[in-house]
């Protein structure tokens, strides 16, 4: 018999909420169209998954919601466990990969709730016992491959260089793990949000060729640390650059920037998704990140130091270049 209420996880970043979560969303409504369908999400991602699909249910667990402690975070994830267990879901499908919802799905299934995905290996009751009796290794917590049971068979293949295959994903990352280690193979890679392009920019873009420029990324590895002087050199050479990925501009504002560009120049990080979803091209300065598992438009090749902003800007301009040549 079909779920008729289903709950959806995935509570990592906005990135990966784009990318991932709303493809999923997407696909279990095809799937089960007469089920009510809620996904549970954290902080941000809820402004992706409304904007993307309104209609659905949205769980959400805040910022300070989520502490950094384990023991607090734990009573946190238990507290939201007893709110999913009162909704009486059919089903429960936890996408996730992070330890918390992990811990929770473990809990949830331990409880006799219908939960399939990703869970934590040993119960919840274990888990307190090796943490009071101080046997709890720090990388059972830490490594996804020690924690991480799955219901779903390919999830063995999360572990592997996948990319290094010679059948790779179009989609880089999102498609593999949703399509080769979820098991949806017949998953449309659909995260398209529909948003008016900005009006401002889109006037600016009659005579200037816009660019949206996001040298920061959630970890400090990632960052570009040349993100100043490569919007400088931008700016000389007659481009109009914008930034602004820092949260404090409203989601449908920052989609409606990215709608009106014609590039996004960006560490590996969320605003690649973000530029997928409204058709922007981007540019992934990929610094020691394999461009195989991100499969963005352009890429710089991965090198141990961050690529120099001049060499950058000749880059951007090939691109425009040669868009040119093609259009002619």
């Amino acid at each position: 018999m079909e779920p008729k209420k289903i709950l959806l996880i995935r509570m990592l970043g906005l990135g990966d909420v784009t990318c991932i979560g709303i493809p999923a969303l997407r696909y279990f409504k095809q799937q089960f169209p007469d089920a009510s369908i809620s996904f549970l999400t954290f902080s941000a991602g809820q402004d992706m998954i409304r904007l993307a699909e309104p209609n659905v249910q949205l769980l959400t667990l805040e910022q300070d919601q989520w502490p950094e402690n384990i023991i607090p975070a734990m009573e946190s994830f238990l507290g939201l466990a007893e709110k999913i267990i009162g909704e009486g879901y059919d089903q429960i499908v936890n996408l996730d990969t992070w330890f918390m919802p992990c811990f929770m799905s473990r809990f949830l299934k331990d409880a006799g709730e219908h939960v399939i995905g990703n869970m934590m290996s040993i119960s919840v009751q274990e888990l307190l016992e090796q943490f009071q009796t101080q046997t709890l290794k720090p990388e059972y917590v830490n490594d996804p491959a020690a924690y991480i049971h799955s219901s779903f068979f390919g999830m063995s293949r999360w572990h592997s260089p996948w990319w290094e295959s010679a059948f790779l994903p179009d989609n880089g990352y999102p498609e593999f793990y949703l399509r080769s280690c979820c098991g949806f193979d017949q998953l449309d890679m659909n995260w398209q949000i529909e948003v008016k392009a900005d009006h401002q920019l889109k006037k600016i873009g009659k005579k200037q060729k816009v660019i949206a420029l996001a040298p920061q990324a959630r970890t400090a590895e990632r960052n570009y640390p040349y993100g100043d002087k490569l919007k400088q050199l931008l700016q000389q050479a007659g481009f109009h650059v914008w930034t602004g990925f820092d949260g404090k501009i409203p989601m449908r504002q920052t989609l409606a920037q990215l709608k009106a560009s014609d590039l996004l120049v960006t560490a590996p990080s969320a605003p690649q998704w973000l530029a997928a979803t409204v058709g922007c091209p981007s540019l992934v300065i990929c610094a020691d990140v394999d461009p195989r598992t991100l499969m963005p438009d352009y890429a710089t090749d991965p090198a141990p130091q961050p690529i120099a902003p001049e060499a950058l800007l000749e880059s951007i301009q090939s691109i425009f270049t040669e868009q040119a040549n093609e259009g002619s």
